[in-house]
């Protein structure tokens, strides 16, 4: 395992210098946000990494962990994946993910073994520290608006490649495309020993996962894993495959909002939507690349399923790619999805956008997705608004 120091480095460059007319211009909330990165997160990457050494000597055995029919969900952003993850985290018989506080905060087995012990102390006296956590999480992470996060809810897990600074997201906190490498297109772009680092590390992450919760499979939802999905099987040879499709016209003005909306979280672009054609080239790649091995692989382990079906009746199609995959469905897993379906109807998030004021219009969406439209028979009719099209309440992402 390996950390790109390199890109590491012309980030920072970047964020200090020649930033001028870039996204990443330093205005005042740049400049707070670099400072408190710059605290905070060199310190963190110092610790993480000397945890995960410390794994290898005292937890050597997760090395050989096995990695046992993990589901991959994987679609374009905004396609329902975040829906069906949290939907099936509440099966803890047989799926694990990674919460946002695993992600950040504990990603080595140490990490998790030193917290253990904290919160049995922390219990002695009342539970002041859980407690407080508690309160930032919803004053805090829970207002976040199109995409509502939690330390103690599924998340994804691309973000656990921000450890060794390998991943598409590092674009949120710097909105410098131009010197990232071409992660969006990651089976076709980049060299195969970069494929490889990347992923091995990535699998490391799993199989300590694994090794400190003691669950059987691990579940995970990342749309930039579709650019992947080829070196994807190749390190996980019996994944199992999600790949969730939404009509052009509802996703792509959708992704649009949420991207811009984490790209002005981190930075004070001058303009409101930025990076549009980088977007949309990615979209498409995204919808016809997956489907494209997919359709070359077919297998039983895989399965392509829309957004409009899913969100139809969510526990009619659970239990059929149960069988599918050979997972085990009890009844008492309807109960824990009604339960988890009702937690998404809370959370719903408040997200309008407008594909015009992008810049886009439904002719230009349809004839360029036209494969895409044909092929799942989308609707290309003017979208109803975003909060009523569903069957039930679901949040979009």
């Amino acid at each position: 395992m390996t950390y790109n120091l390199r890109l590491f480095w012309r980030m920072t460059y970047r964020s200090f210098f020649k930033t001028a007319n870039t996204p990443g211009r330093l205005t005042r909330k740049r400049i707070i946000f670099l400072a408190l990165f710059y605290t905070v997160w060199p310190l963190v990457t110092i610790i993480t990494w000397i945890c995960f050494g410390l794994d290898d000597i005292f937890f050597p055995a997760y090395k050989n962990h096995p990695v046992e029919k993990p589901l991959f969900i994987i679609s374009n952003f905004r396609s329902g994946s975040s829906f069906l993850h949290r939907l099936l985290s509440h099966d803890q018989e047989n799926f694990t993910s990674m919460r946002t506080w695993d992600i950040y905060l504990t990603p080595s087995i140490t990490q998790r073994k030193i917290v253990d012990l904290l919160k049995v102390i922390d219990r002695i006296f009342g539970s002041p520290i859980y407690k407080l956590i508690r309160a930032i999480d919803r004053a805090g992470l829970q207002k976040v608006a199109i995409h509502p996060i939690s330390f103690f809810e599924p998340e994804e897990d691309e973000n656990i490649l921000l450890h060794n600074w390998s991943s598409l997201l590092i674009s949120f906190m710097f909105p410098f495309m131009d010197e990232l490498p071409p992660y969006q297109f990651f089976d076709r772009d980049l060299p195969a020993d970069e494929k490889n680092r990347i992923m091995a590390f990535y699998k490391s992450m799993l199989q300590r996962h694994l090794y400190a919760t003691g669950i059987p499979h691990f579940v995970s939802k990342n749309p930039s894993f579709s650019a992947k999905i080829s070196t994807l099987k190749e390190f996980f040879p019996d994944a199992r495959i999600i790949y969730l499709a939404r009509n052009p016209l509802d996703m792509l003005p959708s992704t649009v909002s949420w991207l811009n909306y984490a790209w002005h979280i981190f930075a004070e672009p001058a303009e409101k939507y930025i990076y549009l054609d980088e977007i949309y080239e990615l979209s498409q790649h995204w919808y016809r690349y997956p489907l494209s091995y997919l359709d070359q692989h077919p297998s039983e382990n895989h399965l392509i399923l829309s957004y409009k079906k899913l969100i139809g009746d969510p526990i009619a199609e659970a239990k059929k790619f149960y069988a599918q995959f050979g997972y085990d469905y009890k009844h008492e897993i309807d109960e824990a999805f009604t339960e988890g379906i009702k937690a998404t109807e809370a959370r719903l998030s408040d997200h309008d956008y407008s594909y015009e004021e992008m810049g886009f219009t439904r002719e230009q969406i349809i004839e360029t997705y036209a494969d895409i439209f044909e092929r799942f028979g989308f609707d290309k009719r003017e979208p109803a608004p975003a909060k009523v099209e569903m069957s039930i309440k679901v949040a979009a992402d």
